[in-house]
């Protein structure tokens, strides 16, 4: 039996954990997080900020209690400041001001990722701040009771940004959506999608300013105004939202890190030290696309991230197969979902690469009543045909066609072989001629 320490309980963290406590029942697991709260949803706080759920409940699968009853000794509000690699030991500090130490025969870092802290004037002001964890989300929630709460301004418009501005509409706030970048979804998408959004966006209300910067923020006590290159915005809150860098405070002199300062891993997720691993957003993960190391913070790598390294820490050895990076977003009931590169980060990366697209409803035309255009586009490699990425927008529930894409690009997939795929028909479901094959047989 060995004792396997794990710093950071959230998706990741957890997935590890469970993995070992299902399959290795004679390992000792000590688990060290310094929230309160453990397997918080973040994809779910807009739902909850905005109105569209209930309550907060939904967003948590997991607990200090339910990780402990499977046999894990969980220190929660425990916040580990060094880690001792020579002779494997954890020191810390509890809630309570009191030290802890913990030797280790493996350790997994499980350490996520941090918001980005714009270095402006005005930062510090009150109601200026990060929306990240459960306490962000409930301490805004809060906020917005205030009826004079009535103008934020979100700086940021990629996944997050662009969800929290839905939900500050609907809670019946005046929104200006601010970011550098001339659109918003920036790396996700192809600058049509990102129109579509866009679009979408101005139609519901979110007044939208892309190609600004943040200069600075304005006020007495609380925050009053945004200065950009541009305007000057009305402010009772500012949410900083530009993303998230990887949390390597622990072991970033001792470990060997990626251009972005994330944990760099093999495809066991171990470290470059031995009996060390690294998982979810603090890691770094294999990019199918690009076939090479990248860095993608999504909470699904995270769980598979953590899953391949629980087994590896335990004697079993298991690679990783990959990630593509698959993704999705639904504002004001516009589904949009992609995998793999784009067009513009494909010719980017120096491949010769082009795009097929088609769009058309998703079933017949004499299905009147919830059918919507389809919109799809796919992007290959023109020498070597290789399918590199794909994006799909619509009112429809189209998300399921992305994981078929995302398995092509793992498997290597030709465009050619896309064109014959054996996709069924019924009306209830898709055309005879559906926007796959189509796009597909537009391959030039």
């Amino acid at each position: 039996m060995s004792k396997i320490v794990v710093v950071g309980a959230n998706h990741a963290g957890t997935a590890a954990i469970n993995t070992i406590l299902s399959n290795y029942p004679n390992e000792e697991v000590v688990v060290f997080d310094k929230n309160s709260n453990i397997s918080f949803l973040g994809c779910g706080m807009a739902l909850w900020i905005g109105k569209q759920i209930s309550g907060p409940e939904g967003l948590f699968y997991s607990s200090k209690e339910k990780l402990e009853c499977n046999g894990a000794k969980v220190h929660m509000e425990t916040e580990i400041k060094k880690v001792d690699f020579e002779n494997k030991v954890v020191y810390g500090i509890n809630k309570d001001g009191i030290e802890v130490s913990e030797s280790y025969d493996k350790l997994i870092l499980s350490t996520g990722s941090l918001p980005i802290d714009l270095p402006i004037p005005g930062k510090d002001l009150k109601n200026v701040q990060f929306v990240k964890l459960y306490q962000h989300a409930e301490d805004v929630i809060k906020k917005l009771e205030n009826q004079d709460l009535k103008n934020i301004v979100v700086v940021g418009a990629g996944y997050i940004g662009v969800e929290l501005a839905e939900a500050f509409q609907r809670c019946g706030k005046n929104v200006e959506l601010v970011d550098l970048s001339d659109s918003c979804l920036s790396g996700y998408y192809d600058l049509e999608f990102r129109e579509m959004m866009k679009e979408n966006l101005v139609k519901n209300g979110i007044n939208v300013n892309f190609g600004e910067k943040v200069l600075e923020l304005k006020g007495t006590d609380k925050v009053e105004e945004v200065i950009t290159d541009k305007k000057t915005y009305k402010a009772d809150m500012v949410i900083l939202a530009v993303g998230f860098i990887p949390n390597n405070i622990l072991g970033k002199e001792a470990l060997e890190l990626f251009r972005n300062g994330a944990y760099k891993v093999d495809l066991t997720q171990k470290t470059s030290l031995n009996d060390v691993y690294a998982i979810g957003d603090c890691a770094t993960i294999y990019d199918n696309s690009i076939e090479d190391t990248n860095y993608i913070a999504l909470a699904t790598n995270a769980v598979r991230s953590g899953i391949v390294a629980a087994h590896n820490v335990c004697g079993t050895e298991l690679e990783s197969i990959g990630v593509q990076g698959s993704n999705g977003i639904s504002i004001y009931g516009l589904n949009m979902v992609s995998t793999g590169l784009t067009l513009e980060k494909a010719i980017k990366l120096g491949y010769d690469a082009v795009a097929t697209e088609f769009a058309d409803l998703q079933k017949p035309g004499f299905i009147e009543h919830d059918n919507d255009k389809v919109f799809l586009k796919i992007v290959y490699d023109k020498n070597t045909r290789r399918v590199l990425g794909a994006q799909m927008a619509s009112r429809q529930d189209i998300s399921m066609g992305i994981h078929m894409f995302s398995l092509a690009i793992q498997e290597k997939v030709t465009i050619d072989k896309i064109k014959l795929l054996d996709i069924f028909f019924l009306p209830h479901f898709n055309q005879p001629y559906n926007y796959i094959t189509m796009a597909a047989l537009g391959a030039k």
